[in-house]
């Protein structure tokens, strides 16, 4: 009895430590891919825009998922020559190669680990 009362602390710190374990991926047993997000600023051509549908959007999503990136949403202007996309993605470097093999321009990346809300 006296051995289980003193194996019960050490039971507690293995769990309370295996909390701040890395998760890992079931499959594979190797550390997840820590996701970040992006804010992506771009700037187009009047009009260039206007074509984008469905097919469009699912190639880009295609194109993006081979390089770990999801596009989350964007927002553009009213002239919609400017956007500002949210990505998740590993790293800047993975969010621009998804743009430059989707032939889409990039002024600026910026990392927004922190959301803000008003409540």
């Amino acid at each position: 009895m006296k051995f289980l009362i003193a194996l019960l602390p050490a039971l507690f710190l293995t769990n309370a430590f295996a909390a701040d374990a890395v998760p890992q991926t079931a499959a594979t047993k190797q550390p997840a891919a820590e996701v970040h997000r992006y804010l992506v600023e771009r700037t187009f051509p009047a009009g260039a825009l206007e074509g984008l549908n469905a097919d469009g959007k699912t190639k880009i999503n295609a194109t993006n998922s081979k390089f770990g990136v999801n596009w989350v949403t964007s927002y553009a202007n009213s002239a919609k020559t400017k956007t500002y996309c949210i990505y998740e993605g590993p790293n800047e470097a993975a969010i621009r190669k998804a743009a430059q093999a989707n032939k889409i321009p990039v002024d600026s990346v910026t990392e927004v680990p922190v959301t803000l809300t008003p409540r």
